[in-house]
């Protein structure tokens, strides 16, 4: 049942992300005042699975300088991380239930930096190379205050598994308690999917598309995979922590759709940032900003154990 499990939540992820990419291309081309596509079955229902056979039909062109197996086998040890997230979901019946569900994903979103590091790097490329080293600054920056926010709920609610943060949130949603936080949380997992408007790892205008610019076809289309499993794996852990988390409810679905709105209508809507000011941004504002936060949960740990031992 567990092999059986892991196979459909495979498969659903990937029809996810296909319908993912048509409801992008939708809201786009609303945002810009054209149909978006139309053609391709009623309303455009297949088109993702023409762009996939397009994609991977096309022809692969092979590097004359750089390092074949790497260059090979990045993508798809990307595609395999970004997959194995999904394994967190919380299951209670024919399932894996992580106690250290947190930690788990503390430990494999890490990984996504080496991938685009080693990507840009083995494809012997300078545009890669620069992609990739603009790509690597803005994660790691992003990560430090990603995973500081999720330690501020991991002290709060005093535990690593996303059941018990469903349990926790059943009388009033997180969201309430750190709502500024929410918002910094929302800007830190733009950077760390890449998102526009903090795609510098594919800057088109100034780095030709960034570490994947070697890429062709199949390869190209396990980085595109991988990116948007992310997204959608970033808005549910979201909802998860900060919205109740009530993973049953029909609520839970539509505010993850919400979420997934709210990646798609940010790049329609907002010009791409400058880089120094991103990291300005990352280093001087939102890192202080946290960190008094986190001071400030520890405080109120702090009280209520007080509180609990002066009643006893």
């Amino acid at each position: 049942m567990f092999i059986l499990s892991c196979l459909f939540l495979l498969i659903f992820i990937l029809l996810a992300v296909a319908f993912f990419t048509l409801f992008e291309r939708k809201v786009l081309g609303y945002i810009q005042f054209r149909k978006g596509p139309n053609k391709v079955g009623m309303l455009g229902i297949f088109q993702p699975f023409s762009d996939a056979l397009k994609l991977f039909s096309k022809e692969f062109y092979f590097l004359v300088f750089g390092n074949y197996m790497i260059y090979f086998f990045v993508p798809v040890l990307s595609l395999t991380v970004s997959l194995v997230f999904w394994l967190m979901f919380p299951f209670i019946f024919n399932f894996i239930e992580f106690n250290y569900g947190l930690f788990f994903f503390l430990c494999c979103s890490g990984l996504g930096v080496y991938f685009i590091m080693v990507a840009g790097w083995c494809s012997n490329s300078i545009y890669s190379m620069l992609g990739c080293m603009r790509s690597v600054a803005q994660s790691i920056s992003y990560e430090v205050v990603f995973f500081l926010i999720i330690f501020c709920l991991i002290l709060y609610f005093e535990s690593f598994n996303l059941i018990d943060y469903y349990f926790f949130q059943f009388d009033i949603w997180s969201l309430f308690l750190s709502f500024p936080l929410f918002f910094v949380f929302l800007s830190c997992i733009l950077a760390e999917t890449n998102r526009s408007p903090y795609d510098f790892s594919e800057g088109e205008s100034e780095l030709v598309s960034g570490f994947n610019v070697e890429y062709s076809s199949f390869s190209f289309s396990l980085f595109f995979l991988s990116e948007y499993s992310n997204m959608l794996f970033m808005s549910f852990l979201s909802v998860l922590l900060f919205l109740g988390g009530d993973y049953m409810n029909l609520i839970f679905f539509l505010s993850v759709m919400i979420l997934i709105y709210f990646f798609i209508w940010v790049r329609g809507t907002l010009p791409r940032y400058r880089y120094d000011k991103l990291m300005y941004m990352c280093w001087k504002i939102y890192l202080p900003f946290v960190l008094n936060y986190l001071i400030f949960f520890i405080c109120l740990k702090i009280f209520f154990y007080f509180i609990i031992f002066s009643i006893k």
